[in-house]
Parts: structure tokens; C-alpha cells; sequence
């Protein structure tokens, strides 16, 4: 049963509250990646530590809050803070370790299939955006759903492994986003603003502008893509490792996004990596493609049954273990889920989503908080303001 993880207050103190409801699986999270880390990376936990230990001043340069979420999660959960930034750098670890050995890297797990459909393709008129997690099986243990009420920002709620500071989520401005690891060439593991405080950085933002805003306003160390989805808008932005210039904005086609892990965007000419350790990749891409042409009234049922699809087995869209991988950690789909922004609800299938139930939660009470901004272009579109004399 996905465990539910409700914190509120600064943010030391919501990462105090974090780390002592998650301990647990915290603890768990720290054992699994240290044994991923010495398959993938060839790194003891010690170099782990003393490596992401390089990405604390950018964290701090970038957003001091997050630090000090990191400190509260570590106080919380009785851990020290290197453990806690390793764990959040798992990205910057494994993936640039990916890029600097691409043929005799082990192969990497498939990391997501995602959608996104805009309001003109949907049952109910409603925006939906959705994706499979497939990565370590034993992640699975350590998801939870954390919900954050927090001062002067949105409130947000996201679907992550216990420790780290967000995965995919929406907030209650009504941003929603999903994500696909990415790497190419570009990924060498040098200190920027690593994957997974970028994550929870977009989940502060009140606008999907913000959110571009967000990605471009330092340095960033890691290959990512980010379907940022509000209102009727959906976009998608594949971002190398660096600047602004590394960012290559993605639209709809026919009022759908659809994304795995390699890079798509013509524009980006930066020696892709993923399609020679995650050549399932491409596949799993064409054939959520075939799965969604010729609907016109998707709904988060139809999304259900598009990611348990199963053609290129093991490794389809559904991913199942491989029984050709005789060592190393095994993985799958940890989870599915499919959001609705406009209503506040998730749907999340705790695994396969061909074996798993879907659970449905109604957000609508915990992402009641309005945002600042949007409230005031609000009350100008009711017709409230009033009318200025000629």
C-alpha cells in the first residue's frame, strides 16, 4: 500500500517531518543505491558521498530552501546530509557514468514512457497527463506520496522515493509535470543543479512560464525532459546539461505529447547516449503513437490501458523484468500515474499498471491554496475590475 506522507511549515521543518515519517524506507532507499551505485557507477558509498558532496553550493547558489529541506530530511530520519544529497544525485551518478562509458556500460533500466493530452482530445474535456516509472524493482519498496503545504509557494503533491525531493507531481496552481531521464555526451557529472531539485523546483512554480523560467536560470547537471502542463497548455522541454541555449522546446502534435528516453527535438544536436543503453527507447515511443491515433475521447481508463501495453516485450511499454539480464539489479514499471490537473486528481497504480489497481485521489482539499498571481488575472477575466472612464 503506497504510504502517504503529509508535511507542512519551513522548510527545515517539513523536511524534519519527511525524514521521521519516512525513516524506514529512507533508510532502504540509501541500501538500494548503494548497491546501484557500485554495479552502474563501479562507486562505494563513500565516493558517492564525497562526489555529490560537489553539489551542494549549486544547490545553495540556486535555491537555499532546498538545502535546507535536505538538512531537515537528514535530521529527520537520523542520517547525516551526505547521505541524504547522495540519494539525490543518484541521477548525476549513474547517468554520467552512462555517458562516459556508453558501450560497455551495463544496460541501464528503462526509465518512463509519458503523455500528455490536451483538453480537445479528452473524454471530459479536462487536460490529462500520465507516465509509467519503470525503474529498480526494488524502488517500488520506497515510493510514497508526499503532499506539502508550504508557505509563499504552491502546495504541491508528488509521487517519489523516500528521501528525494520530488519526482512527477502537480502543484495547486494547477502545474502539472511528468519527466523522462535523458543523457548524451554532455552528462560528465560536473556540479550543477542536479535532476531531482529541478524537479521540485517546477513544482514551485506558479505558471508553466515559471517553469521554463525555473529550468533556465542556472546551470544544469543533468540531461532531462519535463512535460510541464496548465490550463489547455502543454509543453515539453528536452534540456542538456548547461544553459538556456540547452533547452529545446517540444509542442503537440494533434494535441498530444508523447515522450521516452532519447532526445527528439531536431534542434538538439548533442550526441545522444540513451539510444545505445536504452534502445527500448525509440520503440516504446512509436508504439505509444500507434496506441493513441484514432482516439478522440481518452480518458484516465484509455491511459491505463495504453501504458500496460505489452508488444516488444520485456521491455514495452510495460516493462516487466528481463530474464536475458542475469546480473545486476532487475527492474520494471514501479508505477503509473496519470493526473488531471484542472480536477486536482491522481490516479496511481502502485506497479504494473496490467496487474496494479489504479487508486484514485482527490487532491481538490490539499491543493486548495490559490495562487497569488493567477487569482488576480482570475478576477480580471470575471469581469470584476472596473471600467476606466475614456
Amino acid at each position: 500500500m503506497l504510504r502517504r506522507i503529509r508535511v507542512e511549515g519551513g522548510a527545515l521543518q517539513r523536511g524534519e517531518q519527511y525524514g521521521e515519517q519516512a525513516r524506514d524506507l529512507i533508510a532502504r532507499c540509501i541500501e538500494i543505491y548503494a548497491e546501484a551505485f557500485e554495479h552502474y557507477a563501479g562507486w562505494d558509498w563513500e565516493q558517492v558521498r564525497e562526489h555529490a558532496g560537489r553539489f551542494r553550493e549549486p544547490i545553495l547558489a540556486f535555491d537555499r530552501e532546498y538545502i535546507d529541506e535536505l538538512e531537515g530530511i537528514a535530521r529527520g530520519a537520523g542520517i547525516e546530509f551526505a547521505d541524504v544529497l547522495a540519494i539525490n544525485v543518484r541521477t548525476e551518478v549513474m547517468f554520467a557514468a552512462m555517458a562516459r562509458d556508453a558501450t560497455g556500460f551495463p544496460r541501464i533500466p528503462p526509465e518512463c514512457s509519458a503523455i500528455a493530452v490536451a483538453p480537445s482530445r479528452t473524454r471530459d474535456g479536462r487536460l490529462l497527463t500520465a507516465q509509467n516509472w519503470d525503474w529498480l524493482v526494488d524502488a517500488a519498496e520506497t515510493l510514497v506520496l508526499l503532499e506539502v503545504s508550504q508557505p509563499r509557494r504552491p502546495d504541491y503533491v508528488t509521487l517519489v522515493e523516500a528521501g528525494l525531493l520530488a519526482k512527477a507531481g502537480m502543484n495547486s496552481a494547477g502545474v502539472a509535470l511528468t519527466t523522462n531521464a535523458l543523457v548524451c555526451e554532455r552528462d560528465t557529472g560536473s556540479p550543477g543543479v542536479p535532476y531531482h531539485v529541478l524537479l521540485r523546483a517546477i513544482l514551485d512554480s506558479e505558471t508553466a512560464s515559471d517553469a521554463l523560467a525555473t529550468l533556465s536560470r542556472a546551470p544544469r547537471a543533468s540531461s532531462a525532459n519535463y512535460i510541464v502542463a496548465q490550463d489547455s497548455v502543454v509543453l515539453d522541454f528536452e534540456a542538456a546539461p548547461g544553459d538556456l541555449a540547452q533547452i529545446f522546446i517540444g509542442y503537440p502534435d494533434d494535441d498530444l505529447l508523447l515522450h521516452t528516453n532519447h532526445f527528439v527535438n531536431p534542434r538538439a544536436a548533442i550526441g545522444d547516449v540513451a539510444v545505445r543503453v536504452m534502445p527500448d527507447s525509440p520503440f516504446r515511443l512509436v508504439r505509444l503513437r500507434q496506441l493513441v491515433d484514432g482516439r478522440s475521447a481518452i480518458d484516465p481508463e484509455s491511459l491505463q490501458t495504453i501504458l500496460s501495453d505489452h508488444d516488444t516485450s520485456p521491455l514495452g511499454v510495460c516493462c516487466h523484468p528481463d530474464p536475458r539480464v542475469e546480473s545486476g539489479p532487475a527492474y520494471r514499471t514501479v508505477a503509473t500515474i496519470i493526473m488531471q490537473p484542472g480536477s486536482r486528481t491522481m490516479w496511481i497504480a502502485d506497479g504494473n499498471p496490467c496487474e496494479a489497481s489504479m487508486q484514485r485521489f482527490d487532491l481538490a482539499g490539499t491543493l486548495s491554496k490559490p495562487a497569488f498571481g493567477r487569482s488576480t488575472l482570475a478576477d480580471r477575466r470575471s469581469g470584476d475590475q472596473p471600467i476606466r472612464a475614456a
